[in-house]
């Protein structure tokens, strides 16, 4: 068998974990198998606040459209006509004589 051959047989057995520097391999094993977790851990967590984030805005969305429509409703209950067809089923009138204006002067 040529050498690159040995070498690639050698490392699907498993031989660089077993041989006399395995101690140095398994160090460099540990630390890439703890970045790979802490890459997935990291990974999840920014995939959970990216669907938080749709969520709140798609919330946002909906009380902005509730804000516009009670706004709008507001707004026709604030009309004078309506509040004229209000007055009127409670018996009330418009005043026949105009409001008389006020003026107070001090004196010193």
């Amino acid at each position: 068998m040529s050498k690159v051959k040995k070498g690639i047989y050698g490392f699907l057995r498993g031989s660089f974990l077993t041989d006399e520097s395995a101690f140095k391999n398994w160090k460099i094993i540990i630390f890439v198998v703890l970045l790979l977790l802490i890459m997935i851990s990291s990974s999840h967590n920014a995939d959970k606040k990216v669907i938080k984030i749709s969520e709140l805005n798609k919330l946002k969305r909906e009380l902005r459209a509730e804000y516009v429509d009670v706004g709008t409703i507001l707004m026709r209950m604030k009309m004078e006509s309506n509040i004229r067809e209000k007055a009127k089923a409670r018996g009330l009138k418009p005043s026949e004589t105009p409001p008389k204006k006020i003026q107070v002067t001090y004196k010193k």
